[in-house]
């Protein structure tokens, strides 16, 4: 069909895609000239969006062109949705970034009762259970947050539009792993944070990946339970002791890192010192003496005792309390030279002169070494 100036017009169907030019914007539809068409067209404001929106100006302006679907067809008017174009686009654009597998950008409209709503130009839903890694009590400041997102279930009749924050977040955690498992080096010494404690040891996050400090590595002295040296949620420094790079395995010490038992050995035991100790290991030739956790020194079986004795044995045992001297210390080496035999020297002396009143011998022998003494 012609008209009058002999352009062709059609008559539109339910369906068809249009061209129209917005010639005026009313507060609750927008009026528009479509293109090759005989009649008007109208867009009412709920087909504009498909989003809420409380005035037609909103969202186009007079004099824009729009891409327009006939929904309705009347005599004198065509009625036109521009949100039904959008969605169509925007379901095409989301198959793709589904397929890709594609990471984007976008922000969160509402919040509802199970979790997250997002608007793509279709609807988006981030169950509860996908928007973190970690459990959200609250999900209230996350309304007009911008976050990333990977499209996890889409199926376009059921207008069912599934996102996930969690899975994004799961990759990138991954990708920080493996960079992290390729850089890190043995002997490396890195701060972390004690994460879970277990009976063997206490697992570290060192940035993205855990490693296990085995309870033999926690201290320099012996631990009963690795709760008793470190709490989830404490910063701690640790030593890399060993990287398995196929099983994702670290090892790590805190001990390493800590001060040795031997360290300022001479000053915590100067020359001279007297200290408390545990006999800790006899052998042939003298006693292994504990004065400080993993210190141990060597009572010479020449200082255990003013009597001569065979072996440690007669007069020592395992595990019993005794005092001790230092004779010598040396740091560099880790030696600690003690003597119990130099503490009991004074006792020996008393008992040495303990002597009956009535024994005049002693003083009769007194007079007549002093006598010799005048003769000399």
């Amino acid at each position: 069909m012609e008209d009058m100036n002999g352009i062709e017009v059609k008559n539109l169907e339910i369906g068809e895609k249009v061209k129209g030019t917005v010639t005026k914007v009313e507060e609750k539809q927008v009026l528009v000239d479509v293109q090759d068409s005989k009649v008007d067209g109208i867009i009412p404001i709920s087909e504009l969006s498909s989003l809420h929106i409380e005035k037609a100006s909103d969202v186009v302006s007079e004099g824009d062109v729009l891409e327009l679907i006939v929904t309705k067809v009347e005599e004198e008017l065509l009625v036109l949705s521009k949100r039904k174009v959008d969605a169509e686009k925007a379901w095409e654009e989301m198959k793709s970034r589904f397929e890709k597998g594609e990471i984007f950008e976008a922000e969160v409209k509402d919040v509802v009762k199970g979790g997250l709503v997002v608007d793509l130009g279709v609807r988006g839903f981030v169950p509860a259970s996908l928007v973190e890694d970690h459990y959200v009590e609250d999900f209230s400041d996350y309304k007009d947050k911008v976050l990333t997102f990977k499209i996890v279930e889409l199926d376009q009749e059921k207008n069912r539009l599934i996102l996930s924050h969690r899975a994004v977040v799961e990759a990138e955690k991954q990708e920080q792993k493996k960079q992290l498992l390729t850089d890190i080096e043995s002997g490396a010494v890195l701060e972390g944070t004690v994460q879970r404690i277990t009976d063997f040891g206490a697992f570290v996050d060192i940035g993205g990946v855990d490693g296990l400090v085995h309870i033999s590595q926690l201290s320099h002295e012996h631990v009963e339970k690795p709760s008793d040296v470190v709490t989830e949620g404490q910063k701690v420094q640790v030593k890399v002791l060993s990287v398995d790079r196929d099983n994702e395995r670290i090892s790590l010490s805190i001990k390493e890192t800590l001060p040795g038992p031997w360290s300022d050995i001479s000053e915590k035991a100067p020359k001279g010192s007297v200290l408390d100790g545990v006999v800790k290991r006899l052998v042939s030739y003298g006693a292994f003496v504990e004065v400080f956790p993993g210190v141990e020194g060597l009572v010479h079986i020449s200082q255990i005792s003013h009597k001569h004795i065979g072996t440690p044995h007669e007069v020592l045992k395992e595990d019993q309390s005794v005092k001790v001297k230092v004779l010598d210390v040396n740091e560099s080496d880790q030696r600690l030279s003690l003597s119990i035999k130099a503490l009991e020297e004074k006792e020996e002396e008393v008992t040495d002169y303990e002597m009956p009143e009535e024994n005049t011998g002693f003083q009769l022998g007194e007079m007549i070494g002093d006598k010799l003494k005048d003769l000399k």
